[in-house]
């Protein structure tokens, strides 16, 4: 209450999901749903090169319309950032707009228990969003430099109700909320274009319900009212689950995901988990398999099956069917999801 950690929010500010249900079965799906992940492929810029090269696989060169129509709603929060904080004018920001990025962050083609298409991806605020994170989680701690050895971690420095850099990060990470959740808008739009240019059938249904639509956060931060008084929740890997509210809860590549309704536990600050979460490191992950493990855990998909992609194996999370009966008291079940294309950075 009256405070925010930077570092609890993380530096991947606004990370979240967005899921579609349309009005394609599995009958529609191409046989070779190759040809669909290429599509997907070159309609959301995904991955990134490294090094200093001028060309960023992960940005857009020349950026769509859809994008600039949201970049328009950006660019206001932007101008004051940008004049404020100049250090954020060197940042990939409007090409990054509508962009996928890389880690666990992905586009997925789902089936539901009856059959029907759903489009699934999940993505945050990229490079301006971690600049962002970074910057003000050094700010604090170098504001709290003379009393950080009372607190247990460094990453625990915060900024107090009331004082400048608490105003000015709040602000900066309402718009890098936004911009995630505006990214996320821009790539299900251009999904839905490849989808419907390879299947040639209408894609979006004439009208959706609430739980057939979604676009939420897992790493955020906002103000809300619990037990009789306002606080600043940070969620960090957590989704809002106040009654009645749609969420997402991915399982990992290959495993079965969740479009759930929240069932508004006070205890849990009417919250769940945003995944199943991981048993081992990335690092340990890639030493303990091998291609062929990741070969034979995803043979029911069609996505990258190489050496880059190791660390997302299933193997190297938890079960989500145990994480799922963990919180049973949290959210109910609306619609269970299996993949069957999967495009990662």
């Amino acid at each position: 209450k009256g405070a925010i950690i930077p570092a609890a929010v993380g530096v991947d500010i606004g990370c979240g999901m967005n899921a579609l249900r349309t009005a394609l079965t599995a009958e529609d799906l191409p046989e070779n749903l190759a040809e669909l992940r290429q599509a997907i492929e070159t309609a959301v810029p995904h991955g990134r090169t490294t090094g200093r090269c001028k060309r960023d696989k992960g940005a857009w060169e020349n950026p769509p319309v859809n994008v600039d129509a949201k970049w328009a709603e950006l660019e206001a929060g932007y101008q004051w950032l940008t004049q404020k904080y100049p250090r954020f004018l060197n940042t990939n920001n409007y090409k990054h707009l509508g962009t996928l990025g890389t880690g666990n962050h992905f586009i997925e083609i789902c089936l539901d228990e009856s059959d029907q298409v759903w489009i699934m991806l999940h993505s945050g605020s990229r490079g301006i969003g971690n600049a962002i994170g970074t910057y003000f989680i050094d700010l604090a701690q170098k504001e709290m430099q003379d009393q950080l050895e009372t607190l247990p971690s460094r990453d625990l420095a915060y900024f107090m109700e009331g004082t400048e850099y608490f105003d000015d990060y709040l602000r900066a990470v309402a718009w890098a909320q936004l911009f995630a959740s505006l990214n996320r808008d821009a790539m299900m739009e251009n999904v839905v274009t490849a989808l419907q240019s390879i299947t040639q059938k209408t894609v979006r249904q004439p009208q959706t319900l609430a739980m057939e639509e979604i676009n939420c956060h897992h790493n955020y931060v906002q103000k809300e009212q619990h037990f009789g008084e306002e606080i600043y929740v940070t969620r960090k890997g957590a989704v809002s689950a106040r009654a009645g509210q749609y969420g997402i809860i991915p399982g990992s590549m290959g495993a079965k995901s969740f479009i759930v309704r929240g069932l508004g536990n006070e205890e849990s600050f009417c919250s769940c988990s945003h995944g199943a979460g991981r048993v081992m490191s990335r690092t340990k992950a890639k030493k303990l398999f091998s291609v062929e493990d990741q070969i034979r855990a995803t043979a029911h998909v069609e996505c990258r099956k190489d050496a880059e992609v190791i660390d997302e194996i299933p193997m190297a999370y938890k079960d989500i069917d145990a994480v799922m009966a963990a919180q049973s008291d949290l959210v109910e079940v609306i619609y269970t999801l299996r993949q069957v294309v999967c495009v990662k950075g």
